[in-house]
């Protein structure tokens, strides 16, 4: 079983040297139908603009720099989600996000 990070986690990626901070999980793409596994901004920048949004998913995650904010709400978060991604884990869950 996969576990989301939680938001304000901040990480790199594989090959990446730029530490980015995760602020969404499960989330789609401007345009597209695809859904990331997560959203992030440059650390320590912050979201300059939506050009800087980086969508990627936990398997592209080399090293993890700091831990967000975990509280029992994200552990509840954690399990529906969970339940989700089993349900149907192409499409990630539509109905997921608009819970």
């Amino acid at each position: 079983m996969k576990k989301l990070f939680p938001i304000g986690t901040v990480v790199t990626m594989v090959d990446g040297t730029k530490p980015l901070m995760i602020y969404g999980r499960l989330q789609y793409t401007g345009g597209s139908k695809e859904i990331y596994d997560y959203v992030a901004c440059l650390y320590p920048e912050g979201n300059i603009s939506d050009d800087y949004n980086v969508f990627f998913n936990h398997e592209d995650v080399d090293k993890v720099l700091f831990t967000g904010y975990q509280t029992e709400e994200d552990e509840e978060y954690q399990v529906f989600a969970q339940e989700e991604l089993e349900k149907n884990p192409k499409q990630k869950k539509r109905r997921f996000l608009s819970r």
